[in-house]
């Protein structure tokens, strides 16, 4: 399957699809060996899926479960720069759903996942200490710290 994207230039542009989960006041973030961040489970939908298969697919394949969405809760356009071997300097413009997925009331997984050839872990991270992680997007602290109704959108700009 083709990724919904395409490089122009300088530029990367994705269309994605995340899941926030929860469990017990800790929010699930994936993580790899290359890259000293931490990052939302996710990634690119594929021409002809839906969002929301989208989601439901990368999170089977990054955690070993099935979760059930609960709703779309934000829609977020973002704009960075990254200088890795994989992305070759360019400017990254991707738009991505977050979907609120139903919590299982267990942290365990299944994960046996790679991103490009790498080994991706799972971190449950404890929404108070998101702060004091390096994580993307940058939003999610402040989102789950606060009471929210309906879609939100948010734009962040993170290439200054």
């Amino acid at each position: 399957m083709f990724d919904c994207g395409f490089t122009k230039e300088d530029w990367r542009f994705r269309y994605r699809a995340a899941a926030i989960i929860v469990e017990d006041d800790c929010v699930l973030l994936a993580g790899n060996e290359k890259e000293d961040y931490l990052y939302s489970v996710g990634g690119a939908v594929h021409m002809g899926e839906t969002a929301e298969d989208a989601v439901r697919r990368e999170v089977f394949e990054e955690t070993g479960v099935r979760y059930e969405i609960d709703r779309l809760a934000v829609i977020h356009e973002s704009f960075f720069y990254e200088n890795t071997a994989s992305l070759n300097s360019l400017q990254c413009h991707e738009i991505c759903f977050y979907y609120i997925m139903k919590p299982r009331g267990s942290k365990t997984l299944n994960s046996n996942s790679y991103t490009q050839g790498v080994k991706e872990s799972m971190h449950w991270v404890p929404v108070k200490e998101l702060g004091k992680r390096k994580a993307f997007p940058c939003f999610l602290e402040d989102f789950l710290r606060r009471e929210h109704y309906g879609l939100e959108h948010i734009v962040t700009d993170e290439r200054l």
